[in-house]
């Protein structure tokens, strides 16, 4: 059959900023554009990215979408100005339970994300949830460590099916120039560690602070770039004033047009994530290790949920426990003087996402997957 029509009703979507928005508009924008539409939240600057679209864009008035009877009669109306073949939703709760007031012959796929772990093992909410897929013609997972958790959730016969983040692999590439980045804060030729992602405690930026002394005793020029904001900014930076001065670099939330360039800086990328509240809280998969990987750089990961199939440990980088301090100092360490088996890492991930993990390939997984829901 030619490809659904489909209408995306989603409450992570840019210019709000994070890796699932990023999962839903990837896959999204990949899709044919005459056969698409968009539900999402109204979130500031949303006109002029919205203006920029090449598919319908509709925002609700309010910052989030809620299961309500208003939003099921929104949904319910957008399908039939668009044609839609099958709505797809972009979170596997809360938005699904609006899937009960809908026509019963519009079937719909749901994507669930880290997020979904913890909610899947707490009662009430994976009670809610499992009515929410229940009528879903199949669930997506970013990985097969999530999917694990989201299987008892499924009606029998409900298909789950990995559908792996990706990376613009032109756009995040080793022949992109990182000497604006460096200049910009004051690098010089100093090794970089960087990590990009959002300040809060399971990604390891305070681990990587912590290791930064034992770095320094064998690389003493070593700086730690941190880029992105979040609530943990403040503790990071009373931590930070125990380092050598000018050993790490805040940058606040990065812009994704100069993202390529910040990878482009560095030497070695590292987010040592780590599992918390006794595996409520993981890693779903970690997008910026593709992206490290595309730009052609080694990576040390903390072994935590996802993160374990986005990095192959001895080949594109290293696995590390994510709350040892030692464990991480060691591994950038290691990549840090050995030059050759960072390049050879860094080539090999760069082959890998080439071969496996480009947007157009996982567009192309999910453009199936409706196939199958619609036809």
């Amino acid at each position: 059959m030619d490809s659904p029509r489909v209408l995306v009703v989603t409450n992570d979507f840019p210019p709000r900023v994070g890796g699932v928005q990023q999962y839903v508009w990837n896959l999204t924008s990949r899709l044919p554009p005459d056969r698409v539409a968009v539900l999402a939240p109204n979130r500031p600057g949303w006109r002029a990215h919205d203006a920029e679209q090449a598919f319908a864009v509709h925002r609700w008035p309010s910052s989030f979408l809620w299961p309500t009877p208003d939003l099921t009669g929104r949904i319910r109306s957008l399908v039939r100005q668009h044609r839609s073949d099958v709505v797809l939703f972009g979170h596997g709760f809360p938005l699904p339970l609006a899937a009960g007031g809908l026509d019963h012959a519009t079937p719909y796929v749901a994507l669930t994300h880290g997020a979904e772990v913890w909610l899947a093992r707490t009662p009430a909410l994976a009670s809610a949830m499992r009515r929410g897929l229940a009528g879903a013609r199949e669930v997506t997972a970013v990985s097969a460590s999530t999917a694990r958790s989201i299987r008892g959730l499924l009606s029998p016969g409900t298909p789950l099916t990995v559908v792996h983040p990706g990376v613009d692999e032109k756009r995040f590439s080793p022949g992109v120039d990182g000497a604006a980045v460096r200049h910009r804060h004051d690098l010089g030729d100093r090794p970089v560690v960087l990590c990009v992602s959002r300040l809060v405690p399971r990604k390891g930026q305070d681990v990587l602070i912590r290791a930064l002394p034992m770095i320094h005793k064998l690389v003493p020029e070593a700086a730690l770039l941190l880029a992105g904001g979040g609530p943990h900014l403040a503790s990071l930076r009373e931590l930070a004033m125990g380092s050598q001065p000018g050993s790490v670099v805040f940058v606040g939330e990065v812009p994704d047009a100069e993202l390529p360039t910040y990878y482009a800086a560095c030497n070695v990328f590292a987010m040592p994530c780590r599992s918390r509240w006794g595996g409520l809280e993981v890693e779903g998969f970690g997008i910026v290790f593709l992206e490290a990987a595309a730009a052609g750089k080694p990576v040390v990961a903390g072994r935590s949920g996802g993160a374990e199939e986005a990095v192959a440990d001895e080949v594109t980088g290293l696995l590390v426990e994510g709350r040892e301090p030692k464990a991480v100092a060691l591994a950038v360490t290691r990549l840090l003087l050995g030059e050759a088996v960072s390049r050879q890492m860094g080539e090999r991930g760069r082959a890998r996402v080439e071969a496996e993990f480009t947007w157009d390939r996982q567009a192309d997984r999910l453009a199936e997957i409706l196939r199958r829901a619609a036809g």
